[in-house]
């Protein structure tokens, strides 16, 4: 999307100069490393967006920004070494490409960096951009560790699994519109619906990343397509599954998802015709659009410029349609 471009390359530049050069070497490397590939840097790009649509000049929440992006990297390392991920947008991931230490080791120093950069700001702002990226941290680590109950669990209900995806995923694309309000020395209710916004969105977000992970194209996608369903993840896809199938289709996806074959590609289809017959993946492009007009409700109670919110929307549906 051409709106995301601008930001994203002035979010490039400020992020190559602030990630320090020096030794350890094996602290820093890796933190260059999974900075540099990329990915949609839509979190921070969000912060910088929003400050720019309340009429003030985007390189102000750069520092914002800035801890929101790397605050989120940290989070996929420790998120990768915990799934045993290989791949990370199409890369080696931290810990393959280092060792289990250095993942953790540079992770840490990735969120000591993000808390930091808030110290650009003036005080009560640091402290209201403190308070919500601590909630916000917090928060992911339940969502994380909500996930990680989820593995071993066979009860998990659709609303558990939407309140695991709100805390690992949708709150921080809250917290980085909010944060663009405040730099923007936005009112108390823009602050918040803008949250709100961003959370709902990030739900709608997470919820495409699922369908994707099971039913997206591998050469765009940059993950290992069929991940969840190797992890036997209890994702929308299986709980709704599981919620449709007759008796003898919930006995062959319960049978799928407690083996580990060396080769899982047959496993795979295996689950994907489950999850098809079931209209689990229709149900879960519904929740989709659910969520995204969800979070464009809320616009009307923003103070913005009205082709502001028309960008917003533009951008909400964007991301409903993606396939990376």
């Amino acid at each position: 999307m051409e709106l995301l471009t601008s930001y994203g390359e002035k979010l490039q530049a400020h992020i190559e100069a602030t990630i320090p050069n020096k030794e350890p070497r094996h602290l820093y490397e890796p933190i260059h490393y999974i900075l540099k590939l990329g990915g949609k840097r839509l979190r921070p790009v969000l912060t910088l967006m929003t400050c720019d649509f309340f009429e003030t000049d985007c390189e102000e929440a750069m520092s914002a920004a800035l801890a929101v992006e790397l605050f989120h990297n940290f989070s996929l390392i420790h998120d990768d070494i915990m799934d045993d991920a290989p791949l990370r947008r199409g890369n080696t991931t931290v810990h393959e490409k280092w060792d289990l230490n250095t993942g953790i080791l540079s992770g840490d120093a990735m969120l000591i960096l993000a808390y930091q950069l808030f110290e650009a700001y003036p005080a009560e702002r640091f402290r209201e951009l403190a308070q919500l990226f601590s909630k916000t941290a917090i928060e992911v680590c339940e969502g994380q560790q909500y996930d990680v109950d989820f593995e071993t669990r066979d009860d998990v209900t659709l609303e558990e699994y939407i309140t695991m995806i709100d805390y690992k995923t949708a709150v921080l694309l809250g917290a980085a519109m909010k944060m663009g309000a405040i730099v923007a020395g936005a009112s108390e209710t823009c602050k918040d619906s803008l949250y709100q916004f961003g959370r709902n969105l990030g739900i709608a977000f997470q919820l495409q990343d699922d369908y994707l992970d099971a039913f997206g194209d591998p050469n765009s996608f940059g993950k290992l397509v069929g991940g969840d369903i190797i992890a036997n993840k209890k994702t929308f896809l299986y709980i709704t599954a599981m919620n449709n199938a007759s008796r003898l289709q919930a006995k062959e996806l319960e049978g799928l998802s407690s083996i580990t074959p060396k080769d899982p590609q047959e496993k795979i289809e295996a689950v994907k015709r489950i999850f098809i017959s079931t209209g689990a993946d229709e149900a879960l492009q519904r929740e989709i659009e659910f969520y995204t007009e969800k979070a464009n409700t809320v616009l009307s109670a923003v103070k913005m410029s009205e082709d502001k919110k028309t960008k917003l929307r533009e951008f909400s549906h964007w991301l409903m349609r993606r396939t990376v």
